[in-house]
């Protein structure tokens, strides 16, 4: 049985399919990809293909995301698409309608990426139910921190959903402890200080908070922000357990639909792949 990150579990016994997947790609060798995309966009039909193309191409986890009026922590190019979605009329609805049907057709877990507003509007423990019944995963929470997450710990122990909260660089150690004690699945390691975007290189910090967060006991980070080429992907899973792509993927969608996602995730997968002897540790 694979180890969560939670020290206390979850009352119902359920292993994180997330925990899973990057478990079984340490043991093969390389380390998890995770594609990112919105909800809706550029319609509700083509999100679920795109999402569906990912899996398709080499990805092994997605991240979806729910689109928000404010989202502090995303670059121009996914708010470009978010707002989009939210103009033609994304409802919460639509979020579990697309995880249904993304996981009716693959079986790579399908984590939500929401900010909490969204969430504790549509009630807390009514959400994590719905997203349970639609095959999600559980939640990355950009802006929720373990401190006031109270609620939302005790809804996916009792549901068995994952919670990944964020480190970044310029967290304390007292904050990376309370990160890895509070999340189930991974750890979100931010690369750099900042919003969400391609960027050339990948900030030598986000090496030294990985080695602050193994240090500290944690058993998974997956690091993001920044990250858009097959060469930063297997920079990046020479250290860490898994890559998070997203606004590589949210302009791929946009310049050149689902095809060109497609493109871009088969190459991705080949940075995530041979990146050290299998089964060795990191």
């Amino acid at each position: 049985m694979i180890t969560p990150i939670l020290r206390d579990g979850t009352t119902r016994g359920t292993v994180s399919t997330v925990e899973q997947t990057i478990a079984r790609r340490r043991a093969e060798g390389g380390g998890a990809l995770i594609g990112y995309l919105p909800v809706g966009f550029p319609t509700l039909n083509e999100s679920i293909d795109a999402a569906v193309a990912l899996v398709a191409n080499g990805v092994d986890i997605i991240e979806l995301g729910l689109p928000y009026s404010d989202p502090v922590m995303d670059g121009p190019v996914i708010q470009a698409a978010t707002q989009q979605a939210l103009a033609n009329g994304f409802k919460l609805r639509h979020g579990f309608e697309a995880i249904r049907a993304i996981t009716a057709q693959v079986d790579a877990p399908v984590l939500v990426m929401t900010y909490w507003n969204p969430v504790v509007q549509y009630g807390v423990e009514r959400f994590a139910d719905d997203l349970r019944a639609a095959g999600g995963a559980g939640l990355i929470t950009p802006d929720l921190i373990p401190d006031e997450a109270s609620d939302w710990m005790a809804a996916s122990v009792r549901t068995g959903l994952d919670r990944v909260f964020l480190a970044a660089p310029s967290s304390s150690d007292a904050r990376l402890v309370q990160a890895i004690e509070a999340s189930r699945g991974f750890v979100y390691t931010v690369s750099t200080m900042g919003t969400t975007g391609a960027r050339a290189g990948v900030d030598a910090a986000a090496r030294i908070l990985v080695e602050r967060l193994r240090a500290a006991g944690c058993t998974s980070a997956c690091v993001g922000l920044g990250i858009s080429t097959p060469e930063q992907v297997r920079e990046i899973l020479g250290y860490a357990d898994g890559a998070i792509v997203g606004s590589a993927l949210v302009k791929a969608l946009t310049d050149g639909g689902v095809p060109a996602v497609a493109r871009l995730a088969l190459e991705l997968a080949a940075g995530a792949n041979e990146i050290r002897p299998p089964s060795s540790p990191r």
